[in-house]
């Protein structure tokens, strides 16, 4: 990819959530247009179908408890993710997480209540938008041991060797350059450290009319990477005991995102494990 299609990518995806942090349409097939009131609720914010209207967060159909949603500020949940990486990250206290594509701040609010006082969670999101609202988010709750950075998950703003643990959710399949992230990944990570992503991965080559489709890449679809190739990228990077297990059941709520396109026959959510090496 050249550099000025890669550029093109990251506008696309940029403008495309910057309208979802304030308040406006979702991703193409991730929901309804919908006006962000104040004080409202993570609920009405969210940018699902299944939620638009009053209904349940996605969040509760990806993996989240409702234990979970009730324990970050309104507003933080936006129903974007595809999967639950706390379910795997296996937080302690005292650790320091980061979290690629952090979004409105949900999955850094839910890691700061696991590492408690003394650890630390870095947000990392390319869109000045999201950065802002999860700013908000942590002062309205006052989570004073998370921060939110402005940059790309591909030139991460964070000193080497830094964090123990690294989550993402449905993130790195927008990134048009994957490889960079992991390699970056692999930078800031101390010794010892993890991986714990939820993300798509591709089952079987997609359609070249998804491949080609701007609402399927800001939906999360055309990004995925073959499960294959993730292992090798995450290998060159130096990275070990690499696992990557998918959800068939996933399937179901894909099929919400681009509805009519089958995409749900090609991509999978799955969850990505890896160790930097101590």
């Amino acid at each position: 990819m050249s550099q000025t299609d890669t550029d093109a990518v990251r506008a696309v995806v940029r403008e495309r959530y910057a309208t979802v942090a304030k308040g406006g349409e979702a991703p193409i097939g991730r929901g309804e247009p919908q006006e962000e009131k104040p004080e409202e609720s993570a609920q009405g914010s969210c940018c699902a179908p299944t939620c638009c209207g009053g209904g349940a967060s996605p969040s509760l159909k990806v993996g989240y408890t409702a234990e979970e949603l009730a324990q970050v500020p309104d507003g933080a949940d936006l129903g974007l993710g595809c999967g639950n990486p706390q379910a795997i990250a296996s937080l302690t206290e005292g650790e320091t997480v980061l979290d690629l594509g952090a979004g409105a701040g949900f999955d850094a609010f839910l890691a700061a209540r696991a590492v408690g006082p003394q650890g630390r969670v870095i947000g990392v999101d390319m869109t000045a938008e999201m950065v802002a609202k999860a700013r908000a988010n942590a002062v309205k709750a006052g989570f004073d041991h998370v921060e939110f950075r402005l940059g790309e998950i591909e030139h991460l703003p964070v000193a080497d060797a830094s964090v123990d643990i690294i989550m993402s959710n449905c993130v790195i399949n927008l990134s048009p350059d994957k490889q960079r992230v992991f390699d970056e990944a692999f930078r800031v990570l101390k010794p010892g450290g993890r991986l714990a992503i939820s993300d798509v991965v591709a089952r079987k080559a997609l359609p070249e009319a998804i491949v080609k489709s701007v609402e399927a890449l800001a939906g999360c679809v055309a990004g995925a990477a073959p499960i294959d190739d993730i292992k090798a990228m995450l290998t060159a990077s130096g990275f070990g005991n690499v696992q990557i297990n998918v959800d068939e059941e996933s399937r179901t709520f894909i099929r919400d995102w681009l509805p009519g396109s089958g995409a749900e026959n090609y991509v999978v959510s799955a969850i990505i494990q890896a160790t930097k090496e101590a």
